[in-house]
């Protein structure tokens, strides 16, 4: 059985708010990559890519720290 791509922000992978970690998971590109177009776009005059990351992170669900439903692993009693 495949699992579905789904758009969302990231955990893991994100400086902000996630949002180009989020769409480089979903694309496959390298997140430091999109960071960079974000960035340089944004420099060069379109400021509407402040907004659209905003918009997106607004928009954009969190991504779920465990996709499999399985509540996380009690963590080992420290000592």
């Amino acid at each position: 059985m495949t699992t579905q791509k789904r758009l969302q922000r990231s955990d893991d992978d994100r400086w902000i708010g996630g949002v180009c970690g989020g769409l480089a998971d979903y694309t496959g590109v390298d997140a430091g990559l999109i960071r960079l177009i974000v960035a340089v776009g944004t420099i060069l005059g379109f400021g509407s890519l402040i907004v659209a990351y905003v918009v997106a992170w607004v928009i954009m669900p969190k991504a779920d720290p465990h996709p499999s439903g399985e509540p996380p692993a009690p963590a080992p009693p420290s000592e």
